[in-house]
């Protein structure tokens, strides 16, 4: 069974840093692109940052020269590290993997569960 399990999240002043991590786990064979989003209270979930297969990234206005995403294909795990935190990047951030390939499983999309980020002013 497939599953993206996270974790770095947590409470951070205003200025601060923070490292998210989510892997996938499972007899997995290929992830195409990988994804952070986030939901704040009240709001849609909007999209942070994307990684290709290739490296190639993108980034939601709001978070670049902050947010740095990354992958390790071997270890089947996409970080986001984010620097210079500010209080509306207060939210739940959740891992997104497109077209997971697995044995014995039919290729899809999966989420993680989500990991809640605290910026305190």
């Amino acid at each position: 069974q497939v599953q993206l399990v996270e974790s770095g999240g947590g409470l951070v002043q205003a200025g601060g840093s923070l490292r998210l991590s989510c892997t996938a786990s499972g007899r997995i064979l290929k992830i195409n692109d990988m994804a952070w989003y986030r939901q704040a209270p009240g709001q849609q979930r909007e999209l942070v940052a994307a990684i290709a297969s290739d490296g190639s990234t993108d980034y939601a206005d709001s978070v670049k020269g902050r947010f740095t995403i990354s992958r390790d294909n071997a270890k089947n795990t996409v970080y986001l590290q984010m620097n210079g935190l500010i209080p509306e990047d207060t939210a739940v951030y959740s891992c997104f993997a497109r077209q997971l390939e697995a044995v014995l499983t039919t290729p899809g999309d999966y989420w993680g569960q989500g990991t809640q980020v605290t910026v305190s002013s």
